[in-house]
């Protein structure tokens, strides 16, 4: 099955790359593209894409209000990369925060942009790495997060996938790492996110930076 893409930048000359690179692979479709993120909602109502690819900067509605919108309008919504220059903006973050299932960097090589896309339509790893993980972990300790996670009273097994999960390691990977099967993993993952009433596992592992459940080293 193709993955469907709806591009969301700007400036055109990035929306042009963005969709030769994504269009020269066989399962990714770009079905869309608007200018600011004020055209997201109806948009993405019309074309149901599977990803949507934001920037994070932008003059009318920036990427962070944007992913806030299609979250609270849109019933299923697509998953949502933010497009951004640089990865340690503080931006990026709080759109992380916001929603968004990931970022990559404009300046990524083709390969790693069509990584990211299926990596987000897959939702079963991080798409973002140590640079962004110090801004959740900077605000660790923080109180409302960690009665968040007292509540969740997550098990011992549910929080070591948790763990593992903050470190970047995908299904498979937590998978070969406990020495258990694959379906026992989601079985966890989702149960991670259910107690911790996260979208998808970059808000479950901002929870537990947030809450200091995890702290980095």
């Amino acid at each position: 099955m193709s993955i469907s893409v709806l591009l969301v930048d700007d400036e055109q000359l990035v929306r042009a790359g963005l969709r030769a690179i994504l269009e020269s692979q066989p399962d990714i479709r770009v079905i869309g593209e608007a200018a600011d993120g004020a055209s997201v909602v109806p948009l993405v109502r019309q074309l149901r894409p599977d990803v949507v690819a934001m920037d994070v900067r932008m003059p009318l509605l920036d990427g962070i209000e944007a992913t806030r919108a299609v979250l609270r309008a849109v019933p299923d919504p697509p998953r949502i990369l933010v497009v951004t220059t640089f990865e340690n903006d503080e931006y990026v973050y709080e759109a992380l925060r916001a929603g968004a299932d990931g970022f990559l960097l404009k300046r990524a090589r083709p390969a790693e942009i069509v990584h990211a896309v299926r990596l987000a339509a897959e939702g079963e790893s991080l798409l973002f790495p140590a640079a962004v993980r110090s801004f959740a972990a900077a605000r660790g300790g923080n109180e409302r997060a960690r009665e968040a996670m007292d509540r969740a009273a997550l098990t011992e097994r549910e929080a070591e996938v948790l763990r593992l999960m903050a470190r970047g390691l995908s299904n498979a990977e937590i998978a070969g790492h406990l020495v258990i099967g694959a379906e026992t993993v989601k079985t966890h993952v989702s149960a991670v996110l259910a107690k911790l009433r996260a979208r998808d596992r970059t808000q479950a592992v901002i929870a537990a930076y947030e809450s200091g459940f995890v702290v980095p080293g």
